[in-house]
Formats: structure tokens, sequence, C-alpha cells
């Protein structure tokens, strides 16, 4: 019995179903890189981001993001080399697809019980998806900036639903905008750390760090 399309379980219907020593059994998912690309790049490197945002409340399945990464992945590739760039995708799929496997043969009839005893066995996992919830981001730099548009454009033809691709005005993947993030770096408020920054307090006792 292969795997039923994305029409039987894009819709949130019920409470999250996670797996745990209630629910045991269930297959592994799909995705398992959910960073790819120059993901030790640091943070100044690569000042533009754009992200695949849903317009929709839905659940995407973990073998549609796996597709996803893996189509933003090679186009980007392609287009600039695995090092002008940072896929990272933001959800993860922690809930349970269950199936009521139904035989389909020459007197099934006789042999299945319908609907009776009718609740599914663990079958696969989805992440489920908020309106405006962010799916995939890339940060690059300016130049590549087109090409980390349409690796997004490429991307949403795996998943059902309504996605946007949105530009951001932050540096990277900090929360920080270009001009205050560039301000806070020249003033010392702002630290680069690793692929993030981090706020430098003027609180609390002085030291060599908050000393600005």
């Amino acid at each position: 019995m292969g795997r039923r399309p994305a029409r039987c379980s894009r819709f949130q219907k019920n409470k999250p179903y996670i797996k745990s020593r209630f629910c045991r059994g269930v297959p592994e998912a799909k995705i398992r890189i959910f960073d790819c690309g120059a993901k030790k790049a640091h943070v100044d490197l690569f000042p533009f981001v754009v992200h695949l945002v849903s317009d929709e409340k839905e659940q995407l399945t973990a073998n549609a993001l796996e597709a996803a990464r893996v189509a933003c992945n090679k186009y980007m590739t392609k287009s600039g080399g695995k090092d002008t760039y940072h896929i990272r995708c933001r959800p993860h799929p922690f809930h349970v697809l269950r199936q009521n496997k139904m035989l389909s043969c020459a007197g099934a009839d006789r042999l299945s019980s319908g609907m009776r005893g009718s609740y599914g066995k663990p079958m696969e996992m989805s992440a489920r998806i908020g309106i405006g919830q962010i799916i995939f981001s890339i940060r690059t730099k300016d130049s590549n900036g087109n090409a980390a548009i349409e690796a997004l454009r490429r991307a949403k033809f795996k998943f059902p639903g309504r996605q946007k691709v949105m530009r951001s005005n932050n540096w990277g993947f900090t929360p920080y905008d270009r001009a205050e993030y560039a301000k806070g770096r020249k003033e010392g408020y702002i630290q680069a750390d690793g692929n993030i920054a981090k706020y430098v307090s003027s609180r609390g006792p002085l030291s060599e760090k908050n000393c600005v």
C-alpha cells in the first residue's frame, strides 16, 4: 500500500499526536537535515535573507519538507556554489499521521472489518504550520538574492496550499534590520556570535566585554 496524497492529511483536524510511550512504532521522519549549505558561515558574510511563509493553517509531511529542501539546495548549488548560501528548514515534523489500512483485493468485504476498530497505524510524520509561519529561510550575499528567491519559488511546488516568498529587511538570521545591525556592530552593543548576533547589555557589573 503506497503513500496517500497530501489531500488526505493537509488540514489540521485534531490535537497534536506525537511519538510517546503510548504511541510506539512510529517510522522515522524523512527529513533529517534542517540546515544545509555554508551553515557555519560568519554572520557578516550573508546579509540578504528571504523567507518562504505559509498563507494557510495546514500540515506539511516530512516527505514534502525533504523534497522542498532538496529542490532548494540543488538550485542554490547550481546557481552559486555550495559555499554561497545557508538554507534553514524552520518547522520540525513531530505530528504522527495514522492510516486505517483497507483491503482492496477481490473479496475484501469478507476479510476486512470496515470501520470497526478503525484507529489507524502510524505511517509518517508531519509538521503543523500556522498562518504567517516561516517554513524555509535562505541567507546569502546580495548578489545571489534573485537565485534565493527562485529557489524558494521552486520549493513551493512541493507543498499543498498557498505560500509566499517574502524578502526580509533583517541582516541574515538576526532579529536586527540592516541599519540597526550596522550601527550596533560599529558601536559595539551587537556582537557576532557564529552565524547569528547577540546583544551586549549595558546593565550589570562592568567588564571588558560590556564596556564599549
